[in-house]
């Protein structure tokens, strides 16, 4: 079964939808509900494996570490792989 609904697009987007249905030779309705289901899928992962963590926490499985540790830690891997080349140049 298939759930009418409706939504409203800025010109911007609204212009690409159409740009985008007319090269791929699709409906827009068919554009719009890939987009809607990888969106939705995606943030519902998400949510899960945030509920997964958190859990783990409150069990006592895991523990929190502060952001800047996890900045060092992460440029510490960085510089031990590239060295002192620009990590984003």
């Amino acid at each position: 079964m298939r759930k009418l609904t409706s939504i409203r697009l800025s010109d911007e987007v609204a212009a690409k939808l159409d740009q985008l249905a007319a090269a791929l030779d699709r409906p827009q309705s068919w554009l719009i509900e890939q987009a809607v289901a990888r969106y939705v899928d995606e943030e519902a992962e998400q949510v899960l494996q945030i509920q997964d963590a958190l859990a783990d926490y409150r069990a006592g499985r895991s523990r929190l570490v502060p952001h800047d540790d996890v900045v060092r830690r992460l440029d510490d891997k960085l510089r031990a792989k590239l060295g002192d080349a620009d990590p984003l140049g």
